[in-house]
């Protein structure tokens, strides 16, 4: 066990040097001045750009900024943001109120989502069934932008159940609705991949004998063939939690969520490449760690899987 997880936290670092490479470079190949807007509507004197692209390493070579930049990361510098403030103290602030976020609507597609995909693959074929997978199916195709607005619009303009907009404390109460939303899609996912899951375990001869010696049925469903079934969903909700944390930031925008994806939003907007790769980097670390601890579910969900 140790061994492997030693042997996959050997593997990340390729994957991280590759990853943010790619990133810094495709962030700072685009177009634009960063010191646009800085200096009100004149625009900056040369000698203010000189200083400015000396200071942030803009005239050196691509691989000599992303080597210093891999430096600093090396030492738990994330970088300065081209208005002079760390980046690490921008995530530290944000952080915290998106992890929330990502983590409840990880619950919600965990809880509703197999609740759901398990009522549908024990009653196949039935109202049931048929109800699961038209509503998933119905929830998939229309955007999230589309079902947000329409939730806030109902759930909390008109029947005022929730807020329409989250504080800067970002309590719990506050962030059920948008993680809810930021959740609607992965709910529908995880229940089709439970459904499907579950019904190919129910037809396989291993349950039919359990269940032929005496194991009553929900408990044959429930120690073997749900257990079995939830390994593709636990690798889907692992692989989905990176996602959640990147993909917030329409959630965030609907409901003025003071979180990452705003913040990575306005970065992209305004040209700054250092706070979006600070970003993205914490972004890929949190993905690779959720990914180890995923597989080391496996061995947690099926005996037979080991990592020694």
């Amino acid at each position: 066990m140790y061994k492997y997880i030693l042997r996959r936290l050997l593997q990340m670092i390729p994957v991280l040097l590759g990853s943010t490479f790619i990133i810094f470079a495709m962030v700072f190949a685009l177009p634009g001045d960063p010191t646009a807007g800085m200096c009100g509507e004149r625009g900056c004197s040369p000698a203010f750009a000189a200083k400015f692209r000396l200071e942030h390493n803009l005239n050196d070579p691509l691989p000599t900024r992303y080597a210093k930049y891999m430096g600093n990361l090396v030492q738990g510098d994330l970088g300065t943001t081209f208005r002079g403030v760390a980046v690490s103290d921008e995530l530290e602030q944000r952080y915290p109120t998106t992890a929330k976020l990502a983590g409840m609507a990880i619950i919600f597609e965990t809880i509703i989502g197999v609740i759901a995909g398990v009522l549908a693959g024990i009653r196949k074929g039935k109202f049931m069934d048929n109800l699961v997978l038209v509503s998933t199916l119905f929830v998939i195709a229309i955007p999230v932008f589309v079902i947000g607005a329409t939730l806030q619009y109902y759930l909390g303009v008109r029947a005022k159940l929730f807020p329409v907009t989250v504080s800067p404390e970002a309590t719990f109460y506050e962030l059920l609705l948008p993680a809810f939303v930021l959740g609607s899609a992965s709910i529908a996912y995880v229940a089709r991949l439970t459904r499907t899951n579950l019904v190919e375990n129910l037809r396989a001869d291993y349950l039919r004998t359990a269940i032929a010696k005496g194991l009553t049925r929900q408990r044959a469903i429930g120690l073997h063939a749900l257990r079995n079934s939830l390994i593709p969903v636990v690798t889907f909700i692992g692989a989905d939690f990176g996602g959640l944390l990147g993909g917030a930031i329409v959630t965030e925008r609907i409901f003025n969520i003071q979180g990452v994806g705003g913040y990575l939003f306005t970065g992209i907007r305004n040209r700054d490449g250092v706070s979006v790769v600070g970003t993205v980097t914490v972004l890929v670390l949190v993905f690779l760690l959720v990914n180890l601890l995923v597989d080391l579910l496996y061995g947690v969900l099926d005996p037979r899987i080991s990592h020694d």
